[in-house]
């Protein structure tokens, strides 16, 4: 008789830690879904709207920059936000695509300084910790006049 407990047993087992990580791989692709919302409401607060108060709400206790021409920390995010709006206040930049792996959201962006011009194809990566956004590094190219191709950069 034991030994055909112990069958089931197994199974048993089996079962519920295949239930088990099921719960918790649907949690995880929650909190995925959940930092792309926080990055791509950044983004737009940030970038779009040019209200760096409101993106700096998405932003952990710490603010880690990669981007060597800009500041760490909630006010190198200012300043930056400032120079746009002084600057270039009719900027825009438009995600194209959005991916998420775990804790790193990557953006795909057409970034537009001043309208009627090409403007930049950008790669932005963000770390988060606990929903919040941590680190920050991005990949600046400029679209050129005269592609050596008829693809496009998006």
């Amino acid at each position: 008789m034991k030994t055909l407990l112990r069958p089931r047993t197994a199974v048993a087992a089996l079962f519920l830690a295949l239930a088990s990580s099921s719960a918790m791989a649907a949690t995880s692709e929650a909190q995925q879904e959940a930092n792309r919302k926080a990055v791509l409401a950044f983004y737009d607060k940030g970038l779009n709207q040019k209200d760096a108060d409101a993106a700096l709400a998405y932003v952990g206790n710490r603010y880690v920059q990669h981007n060597p021409g800009a500041a760490d920390g909630p006010d190198g995010f200012r300043k930056f936000i400032g120079f746009l709006r002084e600057k270039f206040p009719n900027s825009h930049s438009e995600i194209k695509r959005s991916f998420v792996d775990g804790d790193y959201v990557i953006l795909h962006v057409h970034a537009v300084r001043e309208p009627g011009t090409r403007g930049n194809a950008i790669i932005d990566i963000f770390k988060l910790e606990d929903g919040k956004i941590v680190e920050h590094w991005d990949v600046v190219q400029p679209i050129p006049e005269n592609p050596a191709n008829n693809n496009t950069m998006f």
